[in-house]
């Protein structure tokens, strides 16, 4: 698991790509100052992006099979995953923060829904 990224996933490298390109530059990466540093954050607009990985986080869409060795272990670790999102998302929403998580598999399959979403959360430029 020391190699798996925690930071510039792919996922989230085209998430930000297709923001600059729909013309909303100007975001702050696991920006400390956000509850629960998300991966994406507008402070001004106090938007929050979470880009989640379909596997590590459990994607309630493509619903990802779980590891048939050691399913204790992953069983406690994407629950551990789970709870620690969800704090993240409560921390932001009671500091008064819109929360949109974007899915990998989401992402995949229709990433200009995923954009146009975001930009009328985001508003004019």
């Amino acid at each position: 698991m020391k190699g798996n990224r925690g930071r510039d996933t792919k996922p989230e490298l085209l998430v930000r790509s297709l923001l600059r390109d729909a013309g909303y530059p100007g975001y702050r990466l696991h920006w400390k100052k956000a509850p629960g540093r998300p991966d994406i954050a507008y402070p001004g607009r106090k938007v929050a992006i979470f880009v989640n990985g379909c596997f590590w986080h459990r994607c309630p869409h493509c619903q990802p099979a779980e590891p048939k060795s050691h399913s204790d272990f992953w069983r406690r670790k994407f629950e551990l995953n789970q709870e620690r999102d969800a704090r993240k998302v409560c921390e932001l929403k009671d500091a008064g923060w819109t929360v949109v998580t974007v899915w990998e598999c989401e992402l995949r399959d229709s990433p200009s829904r995923i954009v146009a979403e975001i930009s009328e959360l985001l508003g004019s430029h």
